[in-house]
């Protein structure tokens, strides 16, 4: 019985790898296939950004080759932005943070700066930006929001503290920061938390339930280690396993729940109660992306201290993908994941 299941084992990966192929060519038709300015056309379903600490890099061949963006000579130059540390991807815009908020409409080649907000290291549109130009950034100092698209800021009652991560499944604003993980129900007027339960300190990475309003499971990993789960929206934590690894990322697709540490690359399949260390970790990770999800999850790249590195099979190998050596702070592409297909998360 063993020996058979270890036969059929390359089989059916054979059969996961090829309907990735499948759906690769599905997307590349679906998106549009090219996306032309000027006479350099770009696939946009082969397109990759990185932010490091040198500023904002594209890639149009899934992470061959990478070329620095700085804007055009007539147009607004990307020399103010510093490190890129926030991205966001709206076909065809690009949002870039860093010492400024740079928004592009043509995929990055020409730019327009929007804001001359200092030091953004979250970014986060509302995710209906034709209707709802509320857009918020975190800071080292705190939490800012905008009404207008992000052209002007104005403080939240988040402030004093550096914010991590943001999510906003709406109506509730969730905020990981150096306070813990906070809750608002007012788009930022008032926050509550951090819950009992969760260690004091800095919270790196959360995870939310995709239908978080009515199924209010979320994940933390805090500084010190470990993942923490709450099943009451942040009010009350317990621990979750991989106390001994500290997490950078976390991402929960479909049935599985993926830790990306600094030890080891880790997988739940029980919604965090018991896990499975797929690989070592190639580097203290900032970022995990699935750029097929949530259609598919064997493919992966993760930004780390150490460069970008790519996986085909969900983790368990990593290939490196650039950046060899240097601090990438985080990567996206078109389109951004959408948490809002993944498969409904139950206490």
């Amino acid at each position: 019985m063993k020996s058979g299941s270890m036969r059929s084992r390359p089989a059916a990966r054979r059969r996961e790898a090829l309907g990735l192929a499948l759906l690769a060519l599905l997307f590349a038709a679906a998106s549009g296939r090219l996306a032309a300015q000027g006479s350099n056309p770009v696939v946009t379903s082969l397109m990759l950004f990185a932010g490091t600490g040198e500023g904002l890099f594209r890639s149009s061949d899934w992470s061959r080759t990478w070329r620095k963006l700085e804007g055009t000579a007539v147009g607004t130059h990307l020399d103010g932005l510093g490190a890129a540390r926030a991205l966001v991807l709206l076909m065809p815009q690009v949002w870039v943070g860093g010492d400024g908020l740079y928004v592009s409409e043509d995929f990055g080649d020409t730019w327009l700066r929007r804001s001359e907000t200092p030091g953004i290291r979250v970014l986060l549109p509302s995710r209906y930006p034709q209707s709802d130009a509320t857009v918020f950034v975190g800071t080292g100092a705190g939490l800012l929001r905008s009404r207008d698209a992000g052209k002007s800021f104005e403080r939240t009652s988040l402030f004093g503290s550096t914010i991590h991560r943001v999510e906003w499944p709406g109506p509730a604003l969730v905020v990981a920061c150096d306070k813990g993980v906070l809750v608002s129900t007012d788009e930022g007027n008032s926050f509550a938390g951090p819950g009992a339960g969760l260690p004091p300190g800095p919270v790196r990475a959360i995870v939310l339930s995709s239908y978080f309003a009515a199924d209010p499971v979320l994940f933390a990993a805090p500084s010190s280690g470990g993942v923490y789960r709450s099943s009451d929206g942040g009010k009350t934590w317990r621990p979750s396993g991989l106390e001994g690894d500290t997490i950078g990322d976390l991402v929960w697709l479909g049935p599985f729940l993926y830790a990306a540490g600094s030890v080891g690359f880790h997988r739940s399949q029980d919604a965090g109660v018991s896990w499975t260390r797929l690989s070592a970790s190639p580097g203290p990770p900032s970022r995990l992306l699935f750029p097929l999800a949530p259609g598919a999850g064997l493919e992966a790249f993760l930004s780390t201290e150490q460069g970008l590195f790519h996986t085909q099979d969900a983790g368990e190998h990593w290939q490196p993908a650039g950046f060899a050596g240097q601090d990438v702070l985080t990567v996206a592409t078109f389109p951004a994941p959408d948490p809002i297909q993944r498969t409904k998360r139950r206490r």
